[in-house]
């Protein structure tokens, strides 16, 4: 079996995957505006080798029949929360090698903008960013926070592809790699490599120069989770890491096999998209501990959250149809990964499960071999190439994770114990090389004769 890839999912507010379990007596989430709380996870991170910290986003607030429940407020549920990019910023003097990925949504950013903080990001870090595309928004945050139209889902697939193409060209074409001289004999930067760069698409336009030079890995290392099938082929496409969510291995599998198809699709070689399955455990010294250490957190928690958690994802009040509605006859055009991973079951079987854990995977619960031996059983069955670790209660359950089951893996060989290169890039996709390769859409967009080098 392959060397498994490691990263851990947070949120940079109180509660974290759509469940609120912020006053279980051992959450300190609950700092999660303090800088302390983020420098000790991250350092916990990388003491362990992980190979990335990944930050969630998402803008808006639950909305059940017309308004924000007041349970939000009172449960920490949806706001507030910190911006991913700056909790990031903060984390690079404090690490030095572990990947920082953050969520950005081509729904509410400005490509040109966007562009140079990512730059400056993996400028300032040395090649440590990552960038989780998203598509999505809610309802609320479009027409309300940001005053601007409902995009439907497809379209927004292809918003995202004007987005990315304008990204390239700002990341790949606007400077050389090496424009950038700094003799003070003689220039700072080379005319000769640095290029105007001209963009009219659908949605989006920009002429003139790149904001920031070429960064160490020029366009950041790009993930995506969308489980639709525009999700999927714009993944195989443009993303570098595909996060899917749990399931049994004849799920994975299939979902793996998809999106691989959609890169071999897209002229680049199935591989070329890591695929990284959402994980969460809770681990004891007998299963029947680690069965205790769970129901205390599922108690921890009011089920009146459910119905307002599943509305900030989906914009569906669940609560608003009969128990037995099969889960099928609801739409949404927000997050429909929400929806079709309940294909078969009712809006009641949905409350109990997402009250268990939100959007989150379901935990393994059992021993440290257990949970060991589960890892395995999917990596292998489902071609998978890593994990990214949901904790249900911080930072408990990464230490759990790190202290128990990471041993365990490494025995097998299976987990990595060293950082392997100097970037992002290079450890997690194993290329060698800091930038995108030559059969990526976004190396089109570089100048002739680097296209003709390579």
């Amino acid at each position: 079996m392959r060397r498994l890839r490691f990263g851990l999912f947070e949120n940079a507010q109180a509660n974290d995957s759509g469940t609120a379990t912020w006053r279980h007596p051992d959450n300190q989430r609950v700092r999660f505006d303090e800088l302390a709380y983020w420098r000790d996870l991250a350092r916990l991170c990388e003491d362990a080798r992980l190979d990335f910290l990944f930050l969630a986003d998402a803008w808006g607030w639950a909305d059940v029949n017309g308004e924000r429940p007041e349970i939000c407020s009172v449960e920490g549920l949806d706001l507030p929360r910190l911006d991913p990019a700056v909790v990031a910023a903060a984390l690079m003097s404090q690490t030095e090698q572990l990947g920082l990925v953050m969520t950005g949504s081509i729904l509410t950013e400005q490509p040109y903008a966007f562009a140079r903080r990512m730059a400056s990001l993996d400028q300032l870090s040395g090649g440590r960013i990552g960038w989780n595309v998203v598509t999505t928004g809610t309802a609320e945050t479009a027409v309300q926070a940001f005053g601007v139209p409902m995009v439907a889902h497809d379209e927004r697939y292809r918003m995202a592809d004007d987005f990315m193409e304008l990204v390239y060209k700002l990341w790949e074409g606007a400077w050389e790699p090496d424009a950038l001289v700094k003799d003070k004999a003689g220039v700072f930067a080379d005319p000769s490599k640095v290029h105007r760069i001209a963009h009219e698409g659908p949605y989006f336009r920009s002429h003139g120069y790149g904001n920031t030079a070429y960064s160490p890995q020029g366009t950041p290392v790009l993930f995506q989770a969308g489980a639709s099938p525009a999700g999927r082929a714009f993944g195989g496409k443009h993303g570098e890491c595909m996060f899917i969510g749990a399931g049994s291995v004849a799920q994975l599998a299939e979902h793996t096999r998809a999106i691989r198809a959609e890169a071999v699709a897209s002229g680049r070689p199935a591989d070329a998209v890591k695929i990284m399955s959402a994980f969460a455990c809770v681990v004891g010294k007998t299963t029947t501990d680690a069965q205790r250490k769970y129901q205390r957190v599922l108690d921890a928690q009011s089920p009146e959250v459910a119905v307002a958690s599943y509305a900030w994802f989906t914009g569906l009040d669940l609560s608003s149809y009969e128990p037995d509605t099969p889960m099928t006859e609801l739409h949404t055009e927000l997050s429909q990964t929400q929806v079709a991973r309940f294909a078969g079951l009712t809006v009641g079987d949905v409350l109990k499960d997402w009250h268990a854990h939100g959007v989150g995977a379901k935990p393994v619960v059992g021993t440290p071999e257990e949970i060991a031996d589960r890892m395995c059983e999917l990596a292998e069955g489902a071609d998978l190439d890593g994990f990214l670790l949901s904790p249900v209660i911080q930072p408990g359950s990464t230490q759990d994770f790190v202290e128990h089951v990471l041993p365990i893996l490494r025995e097998r060989g299976v987990a990595g114990t060293e950082y392997e290169g100097a970037t992002l890039r290079e450890r997690l996709l194993g290329t060698g090389s800091a930038t995108l390769p030559a059969e990526h859409p976004a190396a089109a967009h570089r100048p002739a004769a680097l296209r003709r080098a390579a």
